[in-house]
């Protein structure tokens, strides 16, 4: 029997996750995310992956973010032509960020031609506007629960894992003559108790576990979201500064923007312009409302939906006339723009004007993955490059990990052992080094399983 697990992605870094499936009857890729951070892991991204795209039976999508989606578009440019299956909510966010991520490419390039900083004459897109709307037309949504097939013998469904809205693990089922084979993809796996999104379902009993390990050395700070917020904006708002808050714009906005309007309402912030320049989060915001009952979301505190997610003194932003507009304006305001990580996007534009003053504020609210700008912040350095140009680390800033999509490593811990039987082999993948070396230790020791710790590129027989 052929069943045959690949790493072409997710492996000793904790974006770019692409694992292929190999079955007697299919080739299943689950996620198709792009490489960030280091300049050697973006290359990547313009090299032709190991695997023949047009080969792929199917594509398993766990959820919208750009590190699980991000390279579909390129995929398809390179002959990808299967079922991209997914729920229904990813579906929809997809739309808004793979176009997003498409026209950012197609606009960061005519900047660099225009300005004349980039070493490739002329700079050129990863992928285009056509090839994202190409890759959406392949979409077909599944519900939760749902079970696909995926040829003879293989069939796969989606159960939720909190983190944002529509996100997923994979549970695969493979029968041949003699047993079932079951292998789980876990995904990114959301916190426990936290506001906006639910906990992740229960980790169905498996053979072999795919686990990421974003957070797999460390845990989160547990004070509440309005806590953190509170304490770190307070003083910025004082001296008539402004507050960038580089925030993914799915999920990570809406919980950031309901946090800050609860602190004004409640008389622990001063009330100022909140302005939200992306018009991805304006769309995701209007998706979170439509969805405000699926799985993947807290229901209790989406009751009242659009209310709660269209707050008052709060600016949303869509053009680029209008970014330019708002780069200009004097403090207190808070300004909450993508990308997440400080990669790309408009919120380079008001982190070139802002970081070189003391009275502002940079409020780091995710992951930063090692060669961001944002790691780079919180490693100590004393500039970073925008455009071309040293920008001197002046303004203040501070990283607020329990704001965080992903489980920590007690969480992750806690979601392992929710299985009814631990798997017998796991996977520990989605992480840098050290995080996903401590985690595969603590898995081995309270699981008893065999834990690998794949490098790009790996491949193992799982029978």
């Amino acid at each position: 029997m052929t069943l045959r697990l690949s790493f072409h992605g997710g492996a000793g870094t904790v974006t770019g996750s692409r694992f292929l499936l190999e079955t007697e009857t299919s080739r299943i890729l689950v996620d198709a995310g792009m490489f960030q951070g280091l300049k050697a892991l973006r290359q990547l991204n313009w090299e032709r992956p190991a695997f023949d795209p047009a080969r792929i039976d199917h594509l398993l999508l766990t959820h919208a973010h750009i590190d699980h989606s991000g390279y579909l578009p390129r995929l398809v440019r390179d002959g990808l032509q299967c079922p991209v299956r997914c729920t229904p909510a990813t579906r929809d966010l997809s739309a808004l960020l793979l176009t997003d991520a498409a026209q950012l490419q197609e606009e960061d390039a005519a900047y660099a031609n225009e300005h004349g900083y980039s070493k490739h004459d002329p700079a050129l897109p990863l992928y285009t506007l056509a090839d994202a709307e190409r890759a959406l037309r392949l979409m077909r949504p599944a519900d939760y629960g749902e079970w696909l097939a995926l040829g003879a013998g293989v069939r796969a469904r989606f159960l939720s894992t909190g983190h944002i809205l529509g996100a997923a693990m994979v549970e695969t089922r493979v029968t041949d003559a003699q047993r079932e084979h079951c292998i789980v993809f876990s995904g990114d796996i959301g916190r426990y108790g936290v506001p906006l999104h639910s906990d992740p379902a229960a980790l169905p009993a498996c053979d072999v576990l795919v686990i990421e390990s974003t957070y797999g050395d460390r845990e989160h700070e547990h004070l509440s979201v309005e806590a953190q917020i509170g304490e770190a904006v307070r003083a910025t708002l004082a001296q008539n500064g402004t507050v960038l808050v580089p925030a993914f714009a799915v999920g990570r906005a809406q919980l950031v923007t309901l946090s800050l309007r609860r602190l004004m309402e409640n008389g622990d912030l001063p009330e100022v312009p909140i302005h939200i320049d992306s018009p991805m989060a304006v769309d995701a915001t209007r998706l979170y409302a439509q969805y405000a009952h699926d799985p993947s979301l807290d229901d209790d505190l989406l009751a009242d939906g659009s209310a709660r997610l269209f707050p008052r003194q709060v600016y949303f932003h869509r053009t680029i006339e209008e970014s330019k507009t708002l780069n200009r304006l004097p403090g207190p305001r808070i300004i909450l723009s993508a990308s997440g990580m400080l990669s790309g996007g408009r919120v380079l534009h008001h982190l070139k004007r802002l970081l070189g003053d003391s009275k502002n504020l940079i409020m780091l609210v995710g992951y930063q993955a090692v060669g961001t700008r944002g790691r780079a912040m919180l490693d100590g350095a004393t500039s970073v490059r925008v455009h071309g140009a040293d920008v001197p680390v002046r303004a203040a800033f501070v990283a607020l990990s329990g704001l965080s999509a992903h489980a920590d490593r007690a969480e992750l811990l806690r979601w392992a052992h929710t299985a009814p039987t631990p798997p017998r082999t796991i996977f520990v993948t989605h992480g840098e080094p050290e995080p996903a070396r401590a985690l595969a230790e603590a898995l081995t020791r309270e699981l008893g399983a065999t834990c690998h710790v794949p490098q790009l590129g790996g491949s193992y027989s799982l029978v």
